[in-house]
């Protein structure tokens, strides 16, 4: 069950037995600019985890049930058996562990590299839109760009799996659709979010978007859009764009 309402309004997923409870804060109709809650999202959804979606005015039950609930923090949440984590990285921990093989699709990813891919392009963004001083503008573009170059050479460079000793062929330019393979796992559920917002805000307070010649990410961006998981958590670009409006610093 997803429970909305109000201007800052309360997500919560509620599920059944031995599935877990999590409750996610948002923008309206969006997980805006929150990646850690959009993030848990699309990682219960990757899991086949089914949301039901209803609308109702937000008042003192929903906020006194976050307040009790993990008092003097912020959503995501997760409540199981009495138990409340409230570390992003525990909620992963805990789903990777409790929602695996064979009732629920890999988590992990086979190759160590892939959890650290991009690890750095939200850092590098933030610096980035949060900068008022126009002279230093171009330095920490040319920053944020040389992340994201690093990502797109992991993206093009074949994983062990993509390789066949026994073929005559060289693999050169990966073709895997995600960051680990062409299943979804954990490490695209931490960088998909971010770098979906990296694309929309920047392009909407700096006019920058990430190059064309930056073929690997923009394949991983195209197979990401045609998830459903993906899709079905996404925020529209308007509400990434409001969440972000008193973010993003103008350049003066």
């Amino acid at each position: 069950m997803i429970s909305l309402g109000g201007a800052r309004l309360t997500n919560v997923l509620l599920t059944a037995g031995s599935v877990p409870k999590a409750a996610f804060q948002m923008l309206p109709n969006s997980f805006g600019r929150v990646p850690n809650c959009w993030q848990v999202g699309f990682m219960t959804g990757n899991q086949g985890l089914i949301w039901e979606g209803t609308s109702h005015a937000c008042g003192k039950f929903e906020n006194k049930f976050l307040e009790d609930l993990a008092p003097g923090t912020q959503p995501p949440f997760l409540l199981y058996e009495n138990e409340v984590k409230t570390d992003t990285n525990k909620i992963e921990e805990f789903l990777e562990e409790n929602l695996c093989p064979p009732k629920y699709p890999r988590l992990a990813a086979r190759n160590p590299e892939s959890n650290t891919a991009g690890s750095n392009v939200f850092s590098k963004f933030s610096a980035y839109i949060k900068n008022p001083n126009p002279g230093m503008n171009d330095m920490l573009e040319k920053g944020l760009v040389k992340s994201l170059l690093k990502l797109d050479e992991y993206l093009n460079t074949p994983v062990p799996e993509e390789i066949d000793e026994n073929s005559a062929d060289d693999v050169t330019i990966s073709s895997r659709k995600f960051l680990d393979g062409n299943q979804l796992t954990l490490a695209d559920c931490n960088l998909l979010p971010k770098l979906h917002i990296v694309q929309v805000v920047c392009r909407k307070y700096r006019a920058f978007e990430i190059p064309r010649q930056f073929t690997g990410i923009w394949r991983y961006l195209k197979n990401a859009y045609e998830c459903e998981e993906f899709a079905h958590t996404c925020p529209k670009d308007e509400e990434i764009e409001l969440a972000y409006a008193s973010v993003a610093k103008p350049l003066k």
